[in-house]
């Protein structure tokens, strides 16, 4: 190849950068409504890291107190799904205030677990870049929150399963389980049950902070009153 024509491949290639990184700081200002003038691209990283910050707090907080789960019907921890038979037929043989209490010491071992999730959370929020938040910005109304089911689902799961499975002893799960299992399955014409009682309420617990998570983002980004800080107030204010 020519010295000409290396010169002018480089000179194309740079031009093509440059233009890449006007059009993402271009989308993301259009994409605040803005106007693109009042805010910069390190503004509205800001504000995202901020706002799922105080999302984030909030929801752990809120799940992590008592009752957080257990009087909370959008993320109450039931009965496992495969021994849900179990609780009907025990239910009906007058077992009720036993299965309540197996449910709600469920309930009480997420409670536990979900106060570890505030620095895994933190951690995933510091290191979020600028295409992260070109994507939460253009996403879906719960964007941020999957950004961090996606960057946390491994770590909470490490952290909460000991928690969990702690709690679970410290209840004494199967001074509740176990009656009720050992009942259940002498009756005849029954499959025998014994869930994994430590990964079911790890897995449920997650869930439910990330809907809760989910609730905390869609009132920043919809009710004004939920922008505590002036950043907040600027980066979101527009949409």
């Amino acid at each position: 190849m020519k010295p000409i024509s290396i010169l002018a491949v480089f000179f194309m290639t740079a031009t093509l950068q440059l233009n890449a990184q006007i059009n993402t700081g271009n989308i993301i200002k259009n994409l605040t409504g803005s106007g693109g003038s009042s805010l910069t691209n390190d503004e509205i990283i800001k504000g995202l890291k901020e706002a799922l910050t105080i999302g984030s707090k909030n929801s752990s907080d809120k799940a992590s107190q008592l009752d957080g789960f257990y009087k909370n019907p959008q993320i109450k921890i039931p009965f496992p799904k495969e021994a849900q038979q179990m609780e009907q037929t025990l239910n009906n043989m007058g077992m009720t205030q036993q299965t309540r209490d197996f449910v709600k010491a469920l309930n009480r071992a997420a409670e536990d677990a979900a106060r570890k999730a505030a620095p895994i959370f933190a951690d995933a929020i510091m290191k979020m870049t600028i295409t992260d938040g070109v994507n939460i910005v253009k996403g879906s109304d719960d964007a941020a929150t999957q950004y961090l089911k996606q960057n946390t689902s491994s770590p909470l799961k490490d952290a909460f399963k000991p928690v969990v499975k702690s709690s679970l002893q410290k209840v004494e799960i199967t001074k509740y389980w176990n009656p009720l299992a050992k009942s259940y399955n002498k009756l005849p014409m029954v499959k025998k049950i014994n869930p994994d009682l430590d990964e079911y309420v790890t897995l449920k617990a997650m869930e439910g902070l990330f809907t809760l998570l989910a609730q905390e983002e869609l009132k920043i980004r919809k009710d004004p009153m939920a922008r505590t800080t002036d950043l907040l107030k600027k980066v979101f204010g527009g949409k």
